[in-house]
């Protein structure tokens, strides 16, 4: 697969996390780490049926414990710190905090080998970072609340927590991309007795819920994983980092479709900014290929 494709293919995890918010709304009333437990579930079932269609079933035994405890501790360390955060700060501004991983993982790339970072790759995050923050400023207005400062460590652990684990993904780059099936049931095996222990368990309510369950486990928390291996492993790692910043007004952008949001002017200058970040990132990816 050529790096061009490969980045493409990782373009597609930012457009399923798009949808994200909207499934995870209409998943409610289902905690946070049951809705975990049964979207792994069924992302890690028919990833598992893929690789097994596919006659690969036999690479997953060759790869290394080691490989398998990274992977899940990213899936499973991410979310879990992702939900608890939410739960102890508000919702927009520990998400906003949560958000600050594809910049650290534009600026976490440059320290891989054979890459280097430019000026106008840390323009770029800087300019597309602004546009993100801009979707969530009307909602943070009043300032943070000394008293949520807990959740927003967790929302920052939580970036923290996924960039490494992307730009490290990059480093094993010779592992199949099948091993995310079994990141997916570990995390799905992790979540259930967490979620057991910590919370009530509670059903979606109607065929919506479960449809969005269902939606949930195929798309932003299924299927983004394995074409996001791909795209960190083999495409434009920079690239992909900065364009990531259009899925918080892509989520946006759905919700005010949906009837959820309400557009403002906001969502204008929060394009322009992430569009025009993206392009520059890509500016100076292009340079760097040409130049190589």
């Amino acid at each position: 697969m050529t790096r061009t494709r490969a980045t493409a293919t990782g373009f597609v995890a930012v457009l399923l996390w798009a949808l994200l918010a909207l499934f995870t709304v209409g998943s409610a009333p289902v905690p946070p780490l049951q809705l975990n437990a049964l979207c792994f579930a069924i992302g890690g079932t028919l990833g598992l049926i893929w690789v097994i269609a596919r006659g690969e079933a036999g690479t997953l035994l060759r790869i290394s414990w080691k490989v398998y405890a990274f992977g899940t501790a990213g899936l499973f360390g991410y979310h879990a710190l992702y939900f608890s955060a939410l739960r102890l700060a508000p919702a927009a501004e520990a998400g906003l905090i949560a958000y600050l991983w594809p910049l650290l993982i534009v600026l976490m790339s440059g320290l891989l080998p054979g890459e280097r970072l430019r000026a106008t790759h840390v323009l770029g995050a800087l300019a597309a970072f602004a546009g993100a923050a801009l979707i969530v400023a009307e909602g943070a207005i009043g300032g943070f609340d000394a008293a949520a400062l807990p959740g927003y460590g967790l929302a920052l652990l939580c970036a923290l927590t996924w960039s490494s684990y992307s730009v490290l993904s990059r480093r094993l780059g010779t592992v199949p991309t099948a091993s995310v099936a079994v990141f997916c049931l570990a995390t799905a095996a992790l979540s259930l007795p967490l979620h057991l222990a910590l919370e009530p368990t509670v059903w979606p309510e109607s065929a919506l819920g479960w449809s969005s369950v269902l939606a949930l486990g195929l798309g932003p928390v299924g299927l983004a994983f394995y074409v996001w291996d791909i795209g960190v492993k083999k495409g434009d790692i920079q690239l992909l980092g900065v364009a990531s910043y259009a899925a918080p007004l892509l989520s946006t952008l759905v919700l005010v479709g949906a009837g959820v949001a309400v557009p403002t002017p906001t969502l204008f200058a929060a394009a322009i900014l992430i569009t025009g970040g993206a392009a520059l990132a890509a500016r100076a990816s292009r340079r760097a290929t040409d130049q190589a």
